[in-house]
């Protein structure tokens, strides 16, 4: 079952309730009688196994392609300005 964040807008208290999903929301402070909110954060997530990394879907030989500098044109122009010296 889920936990759930809760705070009052009143006083402030803030506190966890372990609850099943078609439970309905607490909606009654218990230290106030105030107006209760859910509080949404952020959650950790760890992808664990192999697909999450760059390198694991990808062969060896296709892997090095993406990291190595970009391959020289075809055409003979971009060697001409190094071979002519005068």
């Amino acid at each position: 079952m889920p936990t759930y964040a809760y705070a009052c807008t009143a006083c402030g208290h803030r506190f966890d309730a372990v609850q099943a999903f078609s439970d309905p929301s607490l909606t009654e402070c218990p230290e106030c009688a105030g107006v209760l909110r859910k509080q949404y954060g952020s959650i950790g997530v760890t992808f664990n196994g192999s697909g999450f990394y760059r390198t694991d879907s990808r062969s060896s030989s296709s892997g090095s392609a993406g990291t190595s500098a970009p391959a020289a044109p075809s055409s003979g122009a971009a060697v001409a300005p190094a071979a002519s010296g005068s």
